[in-house]
């Protein structure tokens, strides 16, 4: 592939950056991030490296489910400002060649959005068929819960219309009905809304439960991965290099249909949870072992489409593709407080804290989410070490909000401390005392500047997203190094895994055509030999990423 060629499929090689608007900056001063403070963050945002932001929702909603909860799949929150403050923002994002996607909710709605207001009047309702409704509670109605602290059934009696409605996450969030051809039709709809107003995709929330048939009561005709296809193509009719982007947390065999299996056509990229475990449980043991099994059993994927890899996002760190044995080792490393985990299957921590404030840990881990097959994925506040906050309950703690100066309320807001959103991090080591944007911006070796050199290095290496990666086999377990080949261009990306420096070697394939390597990242040592003997020396917790130099040609 001619490197012009990538921004085709730009969404190989970016690097995306996920925010909430109501915690990111505050514009007015009433305590509530918005639009009008998130534009003036852009250039803080292109500075860094960023090429895709992925907006959390941001549409009106009942506030019952930070946002998730919509009762209008056409407008902004007023909190957040207008459908003008949103145009204003996304035409500055593109002045500084930043694209946006945002999340598209629709497997289920609020209770409170007027369709399924209307539903719940009377079973004649034109709308009563939007929603999944049952006279009694099918079998397996209480099993596989999402939520399991909070609800009991994945069904909710409704008194005025005598019958049961289907809910796979809160109650106050029925399920929308995927095999009413109207329901369909209207996500079509609502996807072309954002497309005209300038997005570059979306983020799909659970796409496993939009295409489900769980609860419903008669046969279904349509193959909803047919449908899902036909709603790419909608897409790509209206905006040809659109993304779509899905939380899809099953195992890779099962993800892999939701691409559209060899052919494609379905889902664009998809969010890698069977990695993210990998990376947790190889973390706590310092043996690569997780992440090269995981490699290994990632599947195949149509030329175009990849991967998305990430540290955290903005739920809790879900374990549950983890053994119960493995799993608790990770708790025990990284949560072993009772009130760090959820659902007993998650943690509700954030990289630094887990990793006890250690840098070159810290640092560590996004090298390695960076070096792996994909596009990498951060969460606001990550590129500074931000911290959680366990004082707000559940998987809200990792979302508080950002840390920009050691002003009040970190210089999120002006507001009275009481009446922000959303309570800061606080104490001496992770607040914005010690942890913000202002001063890591004039530290040269602070977590924010090495996070844009990572980032840039990244940007700069095409070859992660559409090479060929294989395995550098090194003995030492606590090493994981790959290598990736894409037309004449070869780069290794070696991690220390372990608490004590290294010191290994292995034969390299192909090291003939090389005419030596350059540290591009990282502060290892390396001596290659004529016979592709390649010896490396890393620090604990060390990175090393090299280049090598291509044979200068003889002229014939």
């Amino acid at each position: 592939m001619d490197i012009s060629r990538t921004g085709d499929v730009w969404w190989k090689n970016a690097i995306f950056y996920c925010l909430d608007v109501e915690i990111f900056q505050d514009g007015n001063g009433d305590g509530i991030g918005d639009f009008a403070g998130l534009t003036r963050r852009i250039d803080y945002l292109a500075g860094l490296g960023v090429t895709c932001i992925w907006l959390m929702p941001f549409y009106p909603t009942a506030h019952q489910d930070d946002g998730y909860d919509i009762t209008d799949y056409y407008g902004v929150d007023r909190r957040l400002g207008t459908l003008g403050d949103l145009a204003v923002f996304l035409r500055t994002a593109r002045d500084r060649g930043i694209r946006v996607i945002a999340d598209l909710v629709v497997n289920h709605t609020s209770d409170q959005h007027p369709w399924f207001l209307s539903a719940c009047e009377d079973r004649t309702s034109p709308y009563r068929d939007w929603y999944v409704w049952r006279d009694e509670i099918p079998p397996g109605g209480s099993d596989d819960l999402v939520f399991p602290d909070e609800e009991n059934s994945n069904w909710e009696w409704h008194e005025g219309t005598g019958q049961y409605y289907l809910h796979r996450f809160y109650r106050h969030q029925p399920d929308l009905n995927i095999s009413n051809p109207h329901v369909r039709d209207e996500i079509c709809k609502i996807v072309g809304f954002w497309l005209q107003l300038g997005l570059s995709g979306f983020r799909v929330d659970a796409v496993p439960f939009l295409l489900e048939t769980h609860g419903l009561d008669t046969p279904v005709e349509t193959d909803f991965h047919d449908w899902l296809r036909d709603l790419r193509s909608f897409i790509v009719r209206r905006c040809g290099d659109a993304l779509l982007l899905g939380e899809v947390n099953l195992p890779y065999q099962d993800v892999r249909r939701f691409y559209g299996n060899d052919g494609g056509g379905e889902l664009n990229m998809c969010l890698d949870f069977n990695m993210n475990q990998a990376l947790a449980l190889a973390l706590v043991r310092e043996d690569a072992g997780a992440l090269v099994h995981c490699l290994r059993a990632m599947p195949r994927l149509h030329v175009d489409d990849g991967w998305a890899h990430f540290a955290r996002n903005h739920d809790e760190w879900s374990l549950d593709k983890l053994t119960e044995a493995e799993r608790q080792d990770v708790f025990r490393a990284f949560g072993p407080k009772e009130d760090m985990q959820l659902f007993g299957r998650g943690l509700r921590r954030r990289i630094p804290t887990m990793l006890k404030g250690n840098d070159d840990h810290i640092r560590l881990v996004y090298s390695l989410v960076f070096a792996l097959p994909g596009a990498p994925v951060l969460f606001y506040g990550e590129e500074i070490g931000m911290a959680e906050n366990l004082d707000i309950p559940g998987r809200m703690s990792v979302r508080s909000p950002m840390q920009w100066s050691d002003g009040p309320n970190g210089g999120f807001s002006t507001a009275p401390a009481n009446d922000v959103f959303r309570p800061v991090v606080s104490g001496p080591k992770w607040g914005p005392k010690a942890i913000n944007v202002a001063a890591q911006e004039h530290e040269p070796d602070s977590m924010l500047n090495w996070m844009e050199r990572l980032i840039r290095r990244r940007r700069e290496m095409p070859e992660v997203a559409f090479g060929q990666w294989s395995f550098i086999p090194f003995p030492d377990a606590a090493i994981f190094a790959l290598r990736y080949d894409w037309e004449d261009r070869t780069v290794l990306l070696l991690h220390n895994l372990g608490k004590r420096p290294c010191k290994t070697e292995c034969q390299l394939d192909g090291a003939d055509a090389f005419d030596g390597m350059t540290a591009i990242l990282g502060d290892g040592g390396f001596e290659i030999t004529r016979d592709g003997t390649i010896s490396i020396e890393l620090p604990a917790f060390g990175t090393l990423w090299l280049r090598a130099n291509a044979a200068a040609q003889v002229p014939s």
